[in-house]
């Protein structure tokens, strides 16, 4: 494994800290001004990690690599399963279309539906690292716990499926600079989206399907839930409202749905 080389903005952010530092001991009097370089430094690491689609504290799949796109590949990635009542009927829409998609499961939910996660592995799909806790405050962990969480949320989903998640996504897609070391050191690669619909927060599902085909074209990573998904007014889980609907566009579209491995495989 090659040795971990911080992303350019993170080296900057250590020069900062350390030009502070020096200045204040030699100037004395700087101090005020060496506390606000820290300050806006430290509010420029966590402008960033609120960002799930920035690059700026290390790589970041945000869209597939140019090659997949000269495909016309697109991947539907599905998180925060699996879900005993939605996934098995996700599962049998993309078998319908003969689609194939990769799932960010939680590692606790995962122990509790085994069957399901191996489920999604024999119909041809991925199950991917979405952390162990799922924890809201995972983007505040230090390194060590973090670290355990995915190590944790790894062993228990490879476990399970019999195949070792390639990608990890945060909660929310949240993050600090603690988290691109990490997941060198476990050979994870941190996968987020192009476009995502709300579909924990809405059940509205128009509003979501708009929000996914709305310029959906090739190279795109499409985000929507089978756990923690909204619910229509109808009670309908919305990501089995919008699916069939989401489906029928890529092809029309013709474009070709692959997991996450299979658009990075030479």
């Amino acid at each position: 494994m090659s040795r971990w080389t911080p992303a350019p903005f993170l080296s900057a952010s250590a020069a900062v800290h350390g030009a502070a530092a020096l200045g204040a001991l030699a100037v004395p009097t700087a101090w005020p001004w060496a506390v606000g370089a820290l300050v806006a430094n430290h509010v420029l690491l966590a402008g960033a990690g609120l960002l799930p689609r920035a690059t700026l504290l290390g790589p970041n799949l945000i869209r597939l690599p140019e090659a997949a796109a000269r495909r016309r590949e697109i991947a539907l990635t599905i998180d925060d399963g699996p879900d005993p009542e939605v996934t098995p009927r996700v599962l049998d829409l993309l078998d319908a279309a003969n689609v194939k998609a990769s799932f960010f499961c939680i590692g606790r939910i995962a122990q509790l539906h085994p069957a399901l996660c191996r489920a999604i592995v024999q119909r041809g799909h991925r199950v991917e690292n979405h952390g162990y806790a799922h924890s809201n405050a995972f983007s505040l962990l230090g390194p060590g716990a973090m670290r355990r969480d995915i190590v944790r949320a790894q062993t228990t989903l490879s476990d399970i499926t019999g195949e070792a998640p390639a990608f990890f996504r945060a909660t929310a897609g949240l993050r600090n600079p603690f988290l691109d070391p990490v997941l060198h050191g476990l050979d994870l690669k941190l996968a987020t989206w192009t476009r995502r619909a709300y579909d924990t927060r809405t059940g509205d599902a128009e509003r979501v399907f708009q929000r996914l085909a709305q310029h959906l074209g090739p190279g795109d990573i499409v985000l929507m839930h089978d756990g923690h998904c909204a619910r229509t007014p109808a009670g309908v889980p919305v990501v089995l409202s919008v699916l069939p609907r989401l489906l029928q566009t890529i092809a029309e579209r013709q474009l070709h749905p692959v997991t996450l491995a299979q658009a990075l495989s030479p």
